[in-house]
Parts: structure tokens; C-alpha cells; sequence
């Protein structure tokens, strides 16, 4: 059976060869013995059983067609060999071995409704032959016999077809689950690891752009004024220490979440919004605050991407629009925090924006977009929900306006940062 199995090989042309093959073998012994027991022409029964066997040879590319070939030839051998006077045999046709085979094959290969319709043609077919062929009350069970016979090929052939259905249908599933499952991993790590890099790019762009504006100052200062000098690179000091602070924070998210080394220092937010107009203060941008509306406790991502917007766009001021004033104005609402940062600097690109790495320089104040600040302040605020805009200001100037919502407005809990 196993070297059968190796040699068909999964190809249907040798499956058949093989079932048919199979077919003649086994059913020839029992139909060499009706004959006998019949007193009737063995070659003339072995040649009927011959010709339901050679159909078969291509049942798997013609199912039905080679179905209604059996149940021919089993109906003329109800017609050509009639049962001798009596003589009550106990065993079916010749040919139903084939009728058998060939009915499975119907349906495993067919949907359901052509199976059984394939089928109840067949039984109605034989029975109706054996009805004519043998009359009387008397033969009147065997030949209703005959219809539980292609019903019971019909019925295995539509549960096998049912199983391996069944069974390609888990099997689909579970591809499409894993499937899903990657693109989902893939999915997430994407969007932390873009999460990560603007964090760094906030954290880094910020703070070395006050150290660079702090350490300008100390070099201006230094043979003038030793004293603010001296305050400036004290500064200097503070600000990298909060640098070196952040990035360690920042780090740890690439830590495994089971890591007790991992950092625990809060993320940064608007109650910190006092010390990074300050740092900013000292290092030459004059920023105004102005608050409106009642404040009120911010989910973890609202809070944290209303100070890196704040944030990023001083930055931003500091380092592209030349002499300027800022102005920062939160405006709280009982459905959504608005956020704007508004300079008086240059409105147009002079070409600094390419020599800043492309940070959301002049290229993206203009209002390109191009600059990774200002994709990083379009990426939070849609990750908290809400929409940022951002362009020169009519006469001269930038804005950036951010609308964020709040829960009370959505109906839900916003995710942590």
C-alpha cells in the first residue's frame, strides 16, 4: 500500500489507473462466482465488469460523465443479463462496484447539490431498469435495494469532501492568523521605533540648540564678562545634565519591559512647561505664556505631546527665524486642549534649513513640511487624536497651532504615551 501511495504521488492520472485497476481485481472474483452460481457466460461477465472499470480511468478529470458511464453499463447489464428462472442472487450487479467508485468520486470532486443530484439520477436510473427488468411484489426489496447503494457512495464522498474542506479551511486560517500576526508585529514595532526616534530627535534638537546658544554666549562673554560667562556654562552644565537625563529615559524604552534597570523617570509635560520657556529664556528667545480656560488633569499622551510640540517648535524659533519673540498661549476646554506657538522671526528660507540636518528649518516653516521636527508634530498630534497645522504667519512670523482632544470629547480613555 505504501510503495502505491509513493507511486501515485499525488498525480490524479495514476490515482485512477490505480482505483480502476483496483476495481477490476477486486470485483473479478466475486463476479466470476455469480456467474457460476448463475449458470451463466463468465467472459461475458467479466467483459460487463471490464466496461464499468475503463470509465474510471478518468474520473478525476470527468466526475459526473464518468458516473453516468457506470450507471449505463449497469443498466444494460440489467437489461442483457437478466437473472435466471429461480434463481435469486444475493449480491448486487456486476457493475455496482464501479457505480460505487465512480459516485464517491462525484462527490468528493463536485459541490454537494451536483453530488446528489448525480446520485438520485443513478439510483433512480437502476431501480427504475430493475423494476422493469424483475416485476412482482416479491422482487420488490432488492430492487429497491438498489437505490441505498449509489446514496451510500454519494454520502461518504460528500463527507470526505466536507472533511478535507474542513480541514484546508483550518489550515487557511491558521496561515492568515500567522500572517496577521507578523504584519501586527511588524505594525508595532514600526510605530515604536518611530516613537523612539522622535522622542530622541526632541530630546536631542532642543537641548543642543540651547547648548549651542548658551556656549555662544559664554564665548562672547567670557573676556567682557567673566560673571555671565560663568552663568551661561553653568547652564551649559544644567542643560546637558537634563539632555543626559531624557536620553537615558529615552533609551530605556528599547529595554525589555521585564528590565529593572529600565529607567523610571516620568515622561515630561506641561508641568514642566515653566523650566522649558526658562532654559529657553536664558538662551536668548524671549517667550511669552499666555493660559485660558481651566486647567485640567491631561491624559499621559495629551500632556506629553502638548510640551514636545511647545517644545519642538521654540526649537524650531530659536534655531531659524533669526531675532525673534515667541508667544505660547494653551487654551483648556472641556473637550479638547488647543495649543499655539506663534514668533515674529523671519517668514521666508534664507537656506539655513539645509545646513540644520533638515529639522523643520526654513524648508518646513515655509510650509514644505519636509523637516523631521515638523513631521514629528504632525505624527504626535494624530497619535493623541488630534490635528496640527502649521505656516508663516501673514506679515511676518510662523504658527503652529495644535488641537488635541480630551477624553470628556471622545468618550474614552486615551492611551499612555
Amino acid at each position: 500500500m505504501e510503495m502505491l501511495r509513493r507511486w501515485c504521488g499525488g498525480r490524479p492520472r495514476r490515482t485512477d489507473v490505480a482505483l480502476a485497476l483496483a476495481c477490476f481485481l477486486i470485483a473479478a472474483p466475486v463476479t466470476a462466482a455469480t456467474a457460476y452460481h448463475r449458470d451463466a457466460s463468465i467472459p461475458g461477465y467479466l467483459l460487463f465488469l471490464l466496461l464499468s472499470c475503463l470509465p474510471l480511468l478518468v474520473r478525476s478529470r470527468w466526475p459526473v460523465q464518468v458516473a453516468a458511464a457506470t450507471v449505463a453499463v449497469g443498466v444494460v447489464e440489467l437489461l442483457l443479463l437478466p437473472l435466471s428462472p429461480g434463481r435469486r442472487p444475493e449480491s448486487l450487479g456486476i457493475s455496482m462496484f464501479a457505480v460505487g467508485f465512480a459516485l464517491y468520486a462525484v462527490g468528493t470532486r463536485t459541490d454537494r447539490r451536483t453530488a446528489w443530484r448525480t446520485g438520485c439520477c443513478a439510483a433512480a436510473a437502476l431501480t427504475l431498469t430493475a423494476l422493469i427488468v424483475r416485476p412482482g411484489l416479491e422482487e420488490l426489496p432488492q430492487n429497491l435495494g438498489l437505490i441505498a447503494w449509489p446514496c451510500l457512495s454519494v454520502a461518504i464522498g460528500d463527507a470526505v469532501r466536507s472533511r478535507r474542506e474542513l480541514l484546508a479551511s483550518a489550515v487557511e486560517r491558521a496561515e492568515r492568523a500567522e500572517r496577521t500576526r507578523e504584519d501586527e508585529a511588524r505594525r508595532r514595532v514600526t510605530e515604536e521605533r518611530m516613537r523612539i526616534a522622535r522622542e530622541l530627535h526632541d530630546v536631542v534638537a532642543h537641548h543642543i540648540t540651547l547648548v549651542n546658544a548658551q556656549a555662544g554666549v559664554a564665548h562672547h562673554l567670557m573676556r567682557t564678562d567673566p560673571e555671565h560667562a560663568y552663568q551661561a556654562l553653568e547652564r551649559i552644565r544644567d542643560t546637558s545634565r537634563a539632555a543626559l537625563d531624557e536620553l537615558r529615559a529615552t533609551v530605556g524604552l528599547l529595554r525589555h519591559s521585564g528590565d529593572q534597570a529600565a529607567p523610571r523617570e516620568p515622561a515630561p509635560g506641561l508641568a514642566g512647561l515653566d523650566d522649558l520657556l526658562d532654559a529657553f529664556r536664558h538662551s536668548g528667545l524671549p517667550v511669552a505664556l499666555e493660559r485660558s480656560g481651566a486647567p485640567a488633569d491631561l491624559p499621559p499622551i495629551t500632556d506629553l505631546t502638548a510640551y514636545r510640540i511647545i517644545q519642538e517648535a521654540l526649537t524650531n524659533t530659536h534655531k531659524h527665524a533669526g531675532p525673534a519673540t515667541a508667544r505660547v498661549r494653551l487654551d483648556f476646554a472641556p473637550e479638547r486642549l488647543r495649543v499655539t506657538v506663534e514668533d515674529d522671526g523671519r517668514g521666508t528660507s534664507d537656506g539655513d534649513g539645509a545646513s540644520e540636518g533638515g529639522d523643520g528649518g526654513d524648508g518646513a516653516r515655509a510650509g514644505e513640511g519636509t523637516g523631521h521636527g515638523m513631521i514629528g508634530m504632525h505624527e504626535r498630534a494624530r497619535a493623541a487624536g488630534g490635528t496640527l497645522t502649521a505656516g508663516p504667519r501673514p506679515r511676518r512670523g510662523f504658527r503652529v497651532h495644535a488641537e488635541l482632544p480630551l477624553p470628556a470629547a471622545t468618550g474614552r480613555t486615551c492611551p499612555r504615551p
